[in-house]
């Protein structure tokens, strides 16, 4: 099933997010990961790409194909910036035999002294060539406090709607916790004219150093709340797992609660997480 006619009914999507493991560990590591989420019962799962965008021993499409076998809707991700086209046309050839129909299509990280291919620049050429070559559903990226390339919002959005005009029917937001800035965000999307359905990216903190790293990464801004939180907690493990929890899910009811098309959850391969968070907000959806 293609994630679109996910949001052709009247209630929030709920969606999770998964990524490969390690090159030194079993990929049945996450399929026992998969068999807790399905209980859950998602309305789709995505898969993340190989480390820096490389296609080498890439096992995306093949957790992807597990997870529709399982009968969850699934998508796979696929970034473009350190792939040719020939790359491209051979995963989504895969993604064709795997019956894979929906892709999350990202520009991926620049990896530091690897010269980019500069066959797809942005998420948006890898969109319009997906288009030419398949009928996939596209979802696309967005970043609720600014990508960290973009010197500012607006040119962000522009940026956005070419994306989004080139084919992307539906976006995930990066993490952030300020649900503030997704709010402004996406009022600015509306009045651009961005008009598909835009999912919230919410992560749970379970770990400070992690959860530093990523923020590092994407450019999230951390509430003084928030920050308290993991500054109270960050030596006792448990305490900082329920306290990200109880977080988690006061954003989700807040955005449920002000008409957000979805949620799309980072589990981090996190089963017991993804679990408490979804009984917590079983009622809401």
């Amino acid at each position: 099933m293609k994630i679109s006619e996910k949001f052709n009914k009247d209630r929030t999507v709920f969606s999770f997010e998964v990524f490969p493991p390690k090159k030194t560990s079993s990929v049945d590591t996450i399929y026992s990961t998969l068999d807790e989420l399905k209980e859950l019962h998602p309305d789709f799962i995505s898969v993340t790409y190989g480390a820096g965008g490389s296609s080498a021993n890439n096992i995306t499409a093949q957790i992807a194909s597990k997870i529709s076998e399982m009968g969850i809707t699934s998508a796979a991700h696929l970034s473009c910036v350190n792939n040719t086209k020939e790359d491209i046309l051979r995963i989504l050839d895969e993604f064709k035999a795997l019956g894979i129909e929906n892709i999350l299509a990202l520009r991926g990280d620049i990896v530091p002294d690897v010269e980019p291919k500069h066959d797809f620049d942005y998420a948006s050429d890898l969109v319009t060539f997906i288009k030419q070559h398949g009928d996939f559903h596209i979802s696309g990226a967005c970043y609720p406090e600014v990508h960290m390339d973009a010197p500012d919002m607006d040119t962000d959005i522009e940026h956005l709607k070419i994306k989004v005009e080139a084919g992307a029917e539906h976006l995930m937001s990066q993490l952030f916790f300020d649900n503030t800035a997704f709010y402004n965000f996406l009022e600015k999307a509306r009045a651009a004219g961005i008009n598909v359905p835009i999912e919230a990216g919410i992560m749970p903190v379970t770990n400070k150093k992690q959860i530093e790293r990523m923020v590092s990464m994407c450019g999230a801004s951390l509430p003084h709340k928030f920050a308290r939180v993991m500054q109270k907690y960050e030596n006792n493990p448990e305490a900082l797992r329920d306290a990200g929890i109880a977080y988690a899910t006061d954003q989700i009811v807040d955005l449920i609660g002000s008409g957000v098309d979805g949620i799309h959850l980072y589990t981090m391969n996190n089963p017991y997480v993804a679990r408490r968070i979804s009984e917590n907000i079983s009622s809401l959806l």
